[in-house]
C-alpha cells in the first residue's frame, strides 16, 4: 500500500494549481462552497487533504495561502535619484534605505536623460506652469535610475521617500531627512503599479532588469 504524501509534497503540488483553483472557486455559485472546508480566501480543500488530520489541514491551508498571497503582492517600482540627489552624494544612503527595508535591487544605471525622454516621463504634468523648469532641472545632470522589487514595493517605496513636499515629509523618510524644497526633493518614485511598469519600460531596455533571488529572501519573508 503506497504511503500517504508528505505535507511538503502536498504543498508543492497544490501551489502549482493554486491560481487556477482561486479563479475557479472564487466565482459566484461555486459548488459546495458553503459546506466544504475552505482556505481563508474561500477556496475549498482539494481531495488530497483527506490524507491529513484537522491540525495538519489548517496549518497547510494557512501556509499555502500565505505563500500565494506573498507572490501576488510582489511588485517592482521605479525609483530615481534626481540630479540634486546625485550631486549631493545621496545615491548610497538612498540605496541603503531600500536594502535595509528588505527590498531587492533589480536594475540600476546612471543616465543624463534627454528633453524628449523627460517629456514622456512627465507627460501627465505637461500642462503645469512649472513643467519647463522641471524638464530643465531633470536634464541638468545625471540621474540614478533604479528598479526595486519586493512586497508592496510601490506603496512602501513611496512611504520610504516621504511626501512630495519635503516640508510635509516625516523625519525618517528620505525627503524628510535630506530635502527642504519641493523643487529639489532628491528622488522620484512610482505612484502606482501601472505607472511603475510604464516608467521601468521607459527607462530600461529589455534585459537590463535582472530576475534573481537574494540570499536574504528567506530572512525577509516568512516561509
Amino acid at each position: 500500500m503506497p504511503c500517504p504524501p508528505s505535507l511538503a509534497q502536498i504543498r508543492h503540488n497544490f501551489m502549482h494549481s493554486y491560481p487556477t483553483r482561486q479563479r475557479s472557486y472564487m466565482s459566484a455559485g461555486s459548488p459546495n462552497s458553503a459546506t466544504t472546508p475552505q482556505f481563508p480566501s474561500g477556496i475549498p480543500d482539494p481531495p488530497i487533504f483527506n490524507h491529513l488530520g484537522p491540525k495538519d489541514r489548517a496549518r497547510l491551508r494557512q501556509n499555502i495561502e500565505h505563500q500565494f498571497l506573498a507572490k501576488m503582492t510582489t511588485e517592482q517600482t521605479f525609483i530615481a535619484v534626481k540630479p540634486d540627489g546625485v550631486q549631493r552624494g545621496l545615491i548610497g544612503p538612498i540605496i541603503t534605505r531600500f536594502e535595509n527595508r528588505g527590498f531587492k535591487l533589480a536594475a540600476i544605471k546612471m543616465v543624463t536623460p534627454s528633453k524628449e525622454h523627460l517629456e514622456k516621463h512627465y507627460a501627465d504634468l505637461s500642462d503645469k506652469p512649472f513643467f519647463p523648469g522641471l524638464i530643465a532641472y531633470m536634464g541638468s545632470g545625471p540621474v540614478c535610475a533604479m528598479v526595486w522589487e519586493g512586497r508592496d514595493a510601490v506603496k512602501t517605496g513611496r512611504s520610504i521617500l516621504g511626501a512630495t513636499n519635503p516640508l510635509a515629509s516625516a523625519p525618517g523618510t528620505i525627503r524628510g531627512d535630506y530635502a527642504l524644497d519641493v523643487g529639489r526633493n532628491v528622488c522620484h518614485g512610482s505612484d502606482s503599479v501601472e505607472n511603475g511598469k510604464k516608467e521601468i519600460a521607459l527607462w530600461f531596455k529589455e534585459g537590463e532588469v535582472q530576475s534573481w533571488k537574494s540570499a536574504q529572501h528567506d530572512w525577509v519573508y516568512e516561509k
